[in-house]
């Protein structure tokens, strides 16, 4: 069994080390002894939990194969493991799986490490050491979140331990009784982090990107709405984490005055990475982040860069806005729609999309430079082998804590308090107002507001039992010049109807190669 548990000096010096996510190896070897000295540091404990937010194996682009299982997007170019995945066929031996699972718990590790030292670290400020441990609240209570609601359930949780359990490190993490039991840790990690993070509005520029109150509070409500799925008691606990979000994190929609359509586009900019709206994303920049912006470009950027046009939109999606939806231009591109690349007015047209429409809502970096060429752009990373941005990659924005108050009250019974976090929603993109929301009125929404963003459209599905959307086949349109933004299409089918289990499929399989290593401590998912 391969080991994480590295001396942590090592792992901060190097990126080379083994991530696999079972251990049993003790740390606290004599050498690690000499590192908990200074504020320096705490301050390379605390950089090695943030590294792998950018890794293409988590945000950069794999953890995103189990969201495009939804009825949003299809697989835009042949990749098995991917195809896999989402025709719920997987072995749970494919690669985008594996790595980002070895990466959760290689990063909720890190932050075990610190936790686990910390308070013996000399030479160092009380007021320094709580907010590293804040920040390692928060990152072990975000890798745990993700691992948990992707292969937890109420029936089998999944492995967790940390320094604050008496037989830490003297044995295998165990896999916990429910994902209750998961979630429980979770909330508990963020309350702590909560506790002990500044609010972002104190932070000045070299501190951006750090955790902060607010993201605390807003996985935790994300965490009790995933919760309720098994404990509906939990929506209970919503509404008022949404105002404290609001009320003394300082969060709100991102606006641009009588205009719409700008007002939603203003959440996708350079200019707005930390921006009222902005709750937690991947910290971006040319020589570094999430090039998630690259992965759904279209197929070699029509020559002028190297996207790689994967996760494309479907029919359905588009069909779902309302006609005059300021949200649909911004999010979808489809044939003949306007935009900017690399300075020169460009019309969208595709000979790669097999649905022919691409995701729009991260294309404000390439519409920098001039004469459509992109070695003049100073906002993309001129290396198209990692396409990298100056675009913050979002991965929660205030947008999604409204409409998980909205749901939360409509779940308790009290639809007609639904209608003003829903509402605020709508009147930024000019829409006509809901006078008492229903649950698909609040499914509608989130899913026009947050198409194509990591909020995992899939899991909203699972959650709510809409089997039969899953299981739709899905369309787009064939256009008879594919060159040609003004030529004409039909509708086509480009993904065949599914099977959906959600008594096996509710959840995803654990690498069987990890559950034999465990030697039986670990079991499979049911039906797997």
């Amino acid at each position: 069994m391969k080991k994480i548990y590295f001396i942590l000096l090592t792992l901060v010096l190097s990126t080379s080390c083994s991530k696999d996510w079972v251990d049993t190896k003790p740390n606290g070897l004599p050498t690690t002894a000499y590192f908990w000295q200074s504020e320096e540091d705490i301050n390379k404990a605390v950089a090695a939990m943030y590294i792998s937010l950018r890794y293409e194996s988590t945000w950069g682009r794999n953890l995103f194969w189990v969201q495009a299982a939804s009825d949003d997007l299809i697989i835009g170019r042949t990749k098995a493991d991917a195809e896999n995945i989402k025709n719920f066929i997987c072995s749970g031996r494919e690669g985008y799986t594996v790595g980002a699972f070895n990466d959760l718990y290689w990063t909720m590790d890190k932050a075990n490490q610190l936790l686990a030292n910390i308070d013996n670290a000399k030479n160092v400020s009380d007021a320094i050491k709580n907010r590293a441990k804040g920040e390692a609240y928060f990152i072990r209570g975000l890798t745990h979140f993700w691992v948990a609601y992707l292969y937890g359930t109420d029936k089998q949780g999944v492995p967790y331990d940390g320094p604050e359990n008496p037989e830490y490190q003297k044995r295998i993490p165990p896999q916990l009784a429910s994902v209750k039991d998961n979630y429980a840790q979770i909330i508990s990690d963020f309350t702590k982090a909560a506790d002990l993070l500044p609010l972002f509005q104190t932070y000045g520029s070299a501190d951006q990107g750090r955790a902060h109150k607010a993201a605390a509070w807003g996985y935790m409500v994300k965490a009790y709405a995933y919760w309720a799925a098994w404990d509906n008691t939990k929506w209970a606990l919503i509404p008022d984490l949404c105002d404290k979000i609001k009320n003394e994190g300082g969060r709100a929609l991102a606006k641009v005055s009588g205009d719409p359509k700008a007002s939603f586009r203003a959440a996708f900019t350079i200019a707005q990475n930390w921006g009222s709206e902005y709750i937690w994303s991947v910290t971006s920049g040319t020589q570094g982040g999430s090039e998630f912006p690259g992965v759904v470009l279209e197929n070699k950027g029509w020559g002028k860069y190297n996207g790689w046009g994967y996760f494309q939109p479907t029919e359905e999606l588009y069909e779902e806005y309302e006609a005059n939806d300021p949200r649909r231009e911004v999010t979808i591109l489809k044939f003949g729609d306007q935009f900017t690349y690399f300075g020169v007015p460009t019309r969208y047209n595709s000979t790669n999309s097999l649905s022919g429409f691409q995701i729009n809502k991260y294309m404000e970096p390439y519409s920098y430079g001039t004469g459509g060429n992109s070695g003049s752009n100073a906002f993309i990373n001129q290396n198209g082998d990692y396409p990298t941005t100056s675009l913050n990659l979002p991965l929660m924005r205030y947008a999604e804590v409204l409409l998980f108050k909205a749901e939360a009250l409509i779940n308790l019974n009290r639809a007609s308090e639904a209608a003003a976090p829903l509402n605020e929603i709508r009147a930024r993109v000019g829409l006509d107002p809901v006078a008492t929301p229903t649950l698909d009125a609040l499914k509608h929404e989130r899913r026009c507001e947050l198409a194509c963003e990591w909020t995992d459209r899939f899991h909203d599905l699972k959650r709510w039992g809409d089997v039969a959307k899953i299981q739709m086949p899905l369309h787009g349109r064939s256009h008879a010049d594919k060159t040609n933004p003004d030529s004409p299409y039909t509708i086509v089918q480009v993904w065949k109807a599914r099977t959906y289990d959600p008594a096996k499929a509710i959840v995803w399989p654990y690498n069987p190669d990890e559950i034999s290593r465990s030697n039986g401590a670990y079991k499979q998912n049911s039906g797997w």
